[in-house]
């Protein structure tokens, strides 16, 4: 994985930048956390004590089809495995993680439900929106302990209630270990083994950038606290040139937001395509307000795409789709160059388990650097729970039952 970073000084000279000392304090202090079993940064240790045993799950292995139902940082990381892996699993999976009418629709339409196994997972057990998914389902489904597994906290909680009454095995989704950050967890290694995903490979590099790339991440910290002291900073635009990538920025927009966006501070983390979206927000990037921090995702690996170009020598140049894709980032990466606006490149070598899991962990890693940086939590999200608790109490308006 290669790190090519370029922060115009002309732009963030006369900002304060974190110390390397502070930075090697956060990194011994991250080594500890590691090791202490009550703090989330524990299951990216490749000795993480699960709940459960794997043996427990062969049962369900059988199972052709896997629906995931789930909300937000629950589920967004087991989708970005299932994405970025997809050549790697054998089976159907299908994730439900919105109130999606048409999607619940197709699920009540499907005529063999049989060969499926449900994985509900939901940290507090009362999301609103999953236990309604399970609701819209429930005569089509006939969710038993022969085809569902169920992934919640250890409360009193509905999910749980609902396992209970029909004698659904639960693993227990530890209290300590917020959805978005769970990846490492039961949350994403229970959904990572019944696809067949290798989770020694997936946790292999996880602490690199605390080891043997610790100087990577030192430098981009350093950066980074810089881009969010900058008041010329407000959006950070994740650009990606890597299809197998796109729901793992839903993560990391997930991530960032929730984790950064507080007490009035924080960068708009705005997802983007390329080459599609040079047809279409590329003007404004590179020519609109320089209030913007790229991101640029790519891989570098052999064409897939059978193509020759010799059918349009004189655009193509006897190009493959690959050259074509390598070629527009390129382009954008020189104007930012020319025009001084801040980027960091990230450029993948392989599409493996072992180069995901290093991913997540880089960016778990910064976000809990600058939420200590920008003196800020970045575990909570006060905003949401507070949503939540006006929706709960919109939904029993009028009702005579307690909440």
């Amino acid at each position: 994985m290669n790190f090519n970073r370029f922060i115009p000084l002309s732009n963030l000279k006369n900002l304060k930048s974190v110390t390397k000392k502070n930075l090697q304090k956060f990194i011994s202090k991250t080594i500890e956390n590691l090791k202490n079993k009550n703090h989330l940064l524990n299951s990216l240790n490749k000795d993480y004590k699960l709940n459960f045993n794997f043996s427990e799950l062969k049962k369900y292995k059988k199972f052709k089809r896997i629906i995931i139902l789930g909300m937000g940082g629950s589920i967004l990381g087991t989708e970005a495995i299932g994405q970025f892996l997809t050549h790697k699993i054998k089976k159907k999976i299908i994730f439900l993680n919105n109130l999606d009418e048409d999607l619940i629709n197709k699920i009540n339409k499907t005529k063999d439900l049989k060969n499926s196994l449900f994985l509900i997972i939901s940290k507090s057990g009362n999301t609103v929106e999953v236990l309604s998914i399970i609701d819209s389902i429930k005569n089509k489904a006939n969710f038993n302990n022969r085809n569902t597994l169920i992934i919640t906290e250890n409360n009193n909680n509905d999910l749980s209630f609902f396992a209970q009454n029909n004698k659904i095995k639960i693993i227990f989704h530890k209290k300590h270990i917020g959805g978005r950050y769970s990846v490492f967890s039961e949350t994403g290694l229970v959904p990572c083994y019944l696809m067949g995903i290798n989770i020694s490979k997936f946790k292999k590099n996880t602490l690199d950038f605390l080891r043997k790339d610790k100087n990577i991440l030192i430098k981009n910290l350093i950066n980074m606290s810089k881009i969010y002291s900058s008041k010329k900073i407000n959006s950070l635009i994740l650009l990606n040139y890597c299809s197998g990538l796109d729901t793992f920025l839903l993560w990391c927009q997930q991530l960032i937001a929730e984790s950064l966006g507080k007490k009035g501070r924080g960068l708009i983390p705005i997802i983007s395509k390329g080459p599609r979206d040079h047809h279409s927000l590329l003007q404004l990037f590179l020519d609109g307000p320089q209030d913007k921090f790229f991101y640029l995702f790519s891989i570098k690996e052999k064409n897939k795409i059978k193509n020759s170009g010799k059918l349009f020598k004189r655009s193509l140049n006897k190009s493959n789709s690959y050259k074509v894709i390598q070629e527009q980032k390129n382009a954008f990466l020189t104007i930012l160059k020319n025009k001084n606006i801040p980027h960091l490149s990230i450029e993948i070598k392989k599409r493996d388990e072992a180069t995901l899991g290093k991913l997540f962990s880089y960016f778990i890693f910064e976000t809990i650097f600058l939420g200590e940086d920008l003196k800020i939590n970045p575990f909570n999200q006060p905003a949401v729970e507070q949503v939540k608790i006006i929706t709960k109490k919109n939904l029993f308006k009028g009702s005579k039952h307690n909440l």
